[in-house]
């Protein structure tokens, strides 16, 4: 998530440390079957995360017909959502289930990082797929002159690395409060801990600034494409405008694209809102809370990087097409990446 917060575990059930030391947090002991059940729920999260965003990377990198300027932003978004998967994931299973951060701290700060960073990827490249929508649907004959290549290249490179900011910020003793100035330190809060502590303020900027209006603006562009389409559905129903049987069919090839990115946008803010509103509350409130309820909301959020391609199965065929193709072993034949699949 990009906003973690500071609290001690609460003393619920059987609890123990989680180090022989003088500073070490509480460990909270799960029953066995919650633990199995968890690891099982946790662990078919992971696996389809990176069974299905590698088959996105796989269909756009391995087929031309794929090498579009959306796909391209696809691409990213499903470089993120595996990264989630592979890297971020696996140790965050760990900390939910032990209660105890037992990896180092210097594997703390990468992962605290990579979430933080890998949400912020996600959130910019769906804020440009909302840009490339808008000029399909609403500008389409400016559409190959604004949305080229180079302009998609130059908006991946911009999520990517405008994306470490937020990371460094929240890393700077100056945003943080004087509990976190010693947070890294081995025996800084209490061992066994890792999370990052924001004042309110920093807490509450960040989320606005890296979430709220973000989603505030893309929210905007999407309902202008609404109207849009809406407006020209009406028009081409009422016979007010002409147009040639091509058009219209690379029309409503543009709208279905608009409408399943609608919906991978939708599923995105859906599934990271309850985390970063428990972001707000928590630095407001003095810091308390439940870290079962932090570790619940947060694989919420988690679990949006395996509902991405879920989304393109279900209204991309050509998504379809290359997953068998792929499975099946079909593209180690020659002249595979060229095979046309289904422009639906």
């Amino acid at each position: 998530m990009m906003v973690v917060s500071l609290f001690q575990n609460v003393s619920l059930g059987n609890t123990s440390l989680c180090y022989d030391h003088p500073n070490s947090c509480q460990k909270l002991s799960y029953p066995l079957a919650f633990k199995i059940v968890f690891y099982l729920i946790t662990g078919v999260i992971i696996l389809l995360t990176l069974f299905g965003n590698l088959m996105v990377i796989v269909a756009v990198v391995h087929f031309k017909q794929l090498h579009t300027p959306t796909n391209y932003l696809i691409l990213s978004l499903a470089v993120a959502d595996l990264l989630v998967g592979g890297v971020v994931m696996p140790p965050s299973m760990l900390r939910s289930v032990e209660t105890c951060w037992y990896l180092g701290i210097v594997f703390c700060k990468i992962h605290s990082s990579l979430d933080i960073t890998l949400c912020t990827v996600s959130l910019l490249n769906l804020a440009f797929i909302s840009v490339d929508r808008y000029y399909a649907v609403c500008h389409p004959l400016l559409y190959h002159n604004k949305i080229t290549p180079l302009a998609t290249l130059v908006m991946v490179v911009v999520c990517w690395s405008f994306s470490t900011v937020p990371a460094l910020v929240m890393m700077f003793p100056l945003f943080t409060n004087d509990e976190s100035a010693t947070f890294y330190q081995e025996d800084g809060v209490c061992k066994g801990l890792c999370m990052i502590s924001l004042t309110p303020v920093a807490s509450l900027s960040t989320s606005l600034f890296l979430f709220y209006m973000p989603a505030i603006v893309m929210l905007y562009i999407y309902l202008k494409i609404y109207l849009v389409a809406q407006r020209h559905s009406r028009l081409i129903r009422n016979a007010q405008v002409a147009r040639k049987k091509m058009t219209v069919s690379i029309s409503k090839s543009e709208r279905k694209a608009t409408k399943t990115l609608a919906v991978v946008m939708g599923v995105f803010l859906l599934f990271y809102a309850p985390i970063f509103i428990y972001s707000i509350i928590i630095p407001v409130s003095g810091y308390t809370g439940s870290p079962q309820l932090f570790e619940v909301l947060s694989w919420i959020g988690y679990s949006n990087s395996a509902c991405n391609p879920i989304i393109y199965a279900f209204f991309y065929r050509w998504f379809r097409q290359a997953v068998r193709n792929v499975l099946l072993g079909k593209i180690f034949n020659e002249n595979s990446s060229r095979s046309e699949l289904s422009s639906d």
